[in-house]
C-alpha cells in the first residue's frame, strides 16, 4: 500500500486533467466550483489556454530538463524574461527584484536584507569588521547581533525558522519549534464593515500605533534593535484581518522614525486578487515600501526592494536555485492575459457582487455568519463557531463547492482572476444550502 507523511490535511485527490477555469474535478468524477484555488495560488484557473501554449515553447521545453542555477549561470534569456513578467509589474517606487522558491523563503531572505541593510546603517559601512567576521561563526556579537523584526498578532508569514518567529497565529505550526525572542506589536481588532464602524476603529487603530511606537522604542532602549516591521495587507491566516490605509500609512512612518524597513508580506494579496496588482496600492503611502513579498499567483516566490536593500557582497542572499524560471516564464502568459482580459476590473465586479451576497448571508443566518469583509475577490465571512464553520465547508464540497477555511472561524473566497459576476449566484446557491443544512442540524442538536 502506498503512503504518503501525514494524509489528515488532504482534502481529495485531484484530477488536474480535467478541471478547467473555475471548476476542480477529483478523482470520483466529481466537479466543484473552486473559490479557494489552491490557496490563492492559481491566478488565472486551470489548464487556461494561454499557460497551456506555453509548455509547446522550445525555451519552456528548455529549462525543463535544464533547470539552470539562477545565482551562477542563467539562461542568456533570463533578463529578457524577468522584464516581460516580475519587472514589468514591479510596485511603483520598487526598481529590484529578487526571486525565491516559495512565500517563506521571499518572506526569509527579505528578512535577511533587512537586516545586513541595519547592520551597514548602524556601523557607517558596508563592510563587517575583523571583529565581526571572527565572531559570526560562534553565534556571538557582534557578528550575530541583537536585531530583531516586529510582527504582529495573528500574523503568519510563513513555516521557517525566522518566519515562524514573527507568525503570531497557528499555534500547531509554532509548537516545538526554538523561537527569537523578538517583540510583537498588536493588531486592531475591528469591526466589520469598516465604514459603518469609523469611530470605534480609528480609536482601536490609534491604540495600535501607540503600541507599535512603544515596543520599537522598548526594544531599541534595551539594545535589541528593530531592524524592520512585517505586516500583511490582509491576514489571511489569522483570520482575514485588515484595517484602514491609515493604520498602514501610520505603521510605515512610526517604522522609518525608527529607520526600521517598513515590509509588506504580499504573498496571498498580490497578484490581482483586491482588484489592484499589488494590495498595498489601495493605501496610498507617501512612498513605497522598503520590501514587498511575493509567491502564490506570482507563480514564483520572491521581494521587491528599494537600491539601499541591494545586497553589497555576492553570495550573501543565494541559494542554488534562486527561484523557477520555468515559472516565471509561465508568468507572461499570466501577466498578459490579465492585461488582455481586464482580469483587474473583472476582479472588482466580482467582489461587489459576492459582497452584496454575502450581506444577504448575514441577514439570513445572521445565528450563523457574521462579519462579511473584504477587498475585490478576496473576501472572508466568520461563523459563531468553528464547528459550524467546519460543517459548512463539509456540506459546501459535498454539493460542488470547494472553499477553504480562515483563521479559527472564517471560511475564505479566494477565486481565481477570472471568476465572474456570473459565479456569484453559482456560489451563493451552494453556500446558502449548506447553511441551512448546517442550521437547521445544529437546532435539531440543541432540542434533542
Amino acid at each position: 500500500m502506498k503512503k504518503m507523511s501525514r494524509t489528515e490535511q488532504t482534502m481529495f485527490f485531484a484530477d488536474y486533467e480535467r478541471s478547467r477555469g473555475n471548476y476542480i474535478a477529483d478523482v470520483d468524477g466529481n466537479v466543484m466550483l473552486d473559490v479557494y484555488q489552491q490557496i490563492a495560488s492559481i491566478p488565472i484557473g486551470y489548464n487556461h489556454p494561454a499557460l497551456l501554449a506555453m509548455t509547446d515553447d522550445p525555451y519552456f521545453k528548455t529549462m525543463a530538463v535544464n533547470r539552470h542555477a539562477l545565482g551562477f549561470m542563467p539562461h542568456s534569456n533570463h533578463m529578457n524574461t524577468l522584464d516581460d513578467t516580475l519587472l514589468r509589474v514591479k510596485p511603483k517606487g520598487l526598481d529590484n527584484v529578487q526571486m525565491a522558491m516559495c512565500g517563506s523563503c521571499a518572506v526569509e531572505t527579505a528578512m535577511k536584507c533587512v537586516f545586513i541593510r541595519y547592520r551597514s546603517m548602524q556601523r557607517g559601512s558596508t563592510e563587517p569588521t575583523e571583529e565581526e567576521m571572527a565572531t559570526t561563526l560562534e553565534g556571538k556579537t557582534p557578528g550575530c547581533p541583537n536585531l530583531c523584526i516586529i510582527g504582529f498578532t495573528k500574523g503568519f508569514h510563513g513555516r521557517t525558522i525566522g518566519c515562524l518567529t514573527v507568525t503570531h497565529s497557528k499555534e500547531i505550526h509554532k509548537v516545538d519549534i526554538p523561537s527569537f525572542p523578538w517583540p510583537v506589536a498588536r493588531w486592531p481588532e475591528l469591526k466589520y464593515p469598516l465604514h459603518q464602524y469609523v469611530q470605534e476603529n480609528e480609536e482601536e487603530e490609534a491604540r495600535c500605533l501607540e503600541i507599535l511606537y512603544n515596543t520599537i522604542k522598548a526594544t531599541n532602549e534595551a539594545g535589541v534593535h528593530a531592524a524592520g516591521v512585517i505586516l500583511e495587507p490582509i491576514q489571511a491566516e489569522g483570520g482575514d484581518n485588515y484595517a484602514s490605509p491609515a493604520f498602514f500609512r501610520g505603521v510605515q512612518k512610526i517604522a522609518h522614525e525608527f529607520n526600521a524597513a517598513f515590509m509588506v508580506d504580499e504573498v496571498q494579496t498580490g497578484g490581482g486578487s483586491t482588484g489592484k496588482m499589488w494590495a498595498h496600492e489601495h493605501w496610498d503611502l507617501p512612498t513605497a515600501p522598503d520590501t514587498v513579498s511575493f509567491a502564490k499567483k506570482m507563480l514564483v516566490g520572491g521581494y521587491y526592494f528599494k537600491d539601499e536593500y541591494l545586497s553589497p557582497h555576492p553570495y550573501r542572499i543565494q541559494n542554488t536555485w534562486m527561484g523557477d524560471p520555468m515559472r516565471v516564464y509561465l508568468l507572461k502568459a499570466v501577466l498578459d492575459t490579465i492585461e488582455k482580459d481586464n482580469l483587474l476590473g473583472r476582479v472588482v465586479e466580482a467582489g461587489d457582487v459576492l459582497d452584496v451576497a454575502l450581506q444577504d448571508m448575514e441577514a439570513e443566518f445572521p445565528d450563523v455568519v457574521h462579519s462579511n469583509r473584504g477587498i475585490g475577490t478576496f473576501r472572508a465571512i466568520t461563523f459563531h463557531n468553528q464547528d459550524a464553520r467546519n460543517m459548512t465547508m463539509m456540506a459546501c464540497r459535498n454539493m460542488g463547492l470547494n472553499c477553504g477555511p480562515c483563521g479559527d472561524m472564517a471560511i475564505r473566497f479566494r477565486p481565481a482572476l477570472i471568476y465572474t459576476p456570473d459565479h456569484v449566484p453559482i456560489t451563493m446557491n451552494i453556500f446558502r444550502a449548506a447553511l441551512v443544512a448546517v442550521r437547521d442540524s445544529m437546532r435539531v442538536e440543541a432540542t434533542a
